[in-house]
């Protein structure tokens, strides 16, 4: 590998991969897809520094955070590597918006664990996706 591949990588990580979510119990496609930018993507890395800046908002006299205020700064972390969508809601696109993102991991832990799952490997963003 040489610099040249590596700066490929991250470059394809910033433009982002498309992933299925699978329904929890069967595995099969829900039909709702997501757009996610890769680990080594400056999009993520942005959110990790928005992240660090976030929680210290938060944080009491102390530099305490607590659960809640952490839960809420960590979705919205995650909701800004989210980079497109195609989802429906009563046979309509619903739009696509940093709000409606969080709507969209609020709804179900199982969502927030496979989007997070695959906003971090790597491998998923090999080759043509």
């Amino acid at each position: 590998m040489q610099l040249d591949d590596i700066r490929a990588f991250s470059a394809d990580q910033e433009r982002g991969h498309w992933f299925d979510l699978l329904d929890p119990v069967t595995a099969k496609a829900t039909g709702i897809r997501v757009k996610l930018a890769g680990p080594d993507s400056e999009v993520q890395n942005r959110a990790r520094l928005r992240l660090a800046d976030d929680l210290s908002e938060v944080a009491d006299a102390k530099g305490l955070v607590s659960a809640e205020a952490r839960e809420r700064c960590r979705l919205e972390s995650l909701a800004r590597c989210v980079l497109a969508w195609e989802i429906t809601e009563d046979g309509q696109p619903v739009p696509f918006t940093h709000a409606n993102v969080l709507r969209l991991l609020k709804a179900a832990t199982w969502v927030q664990a496979q989007i997070d799952a695959f906003a971090s490997d790597r491998a998923a963003f090999r080759g043509d996706a």
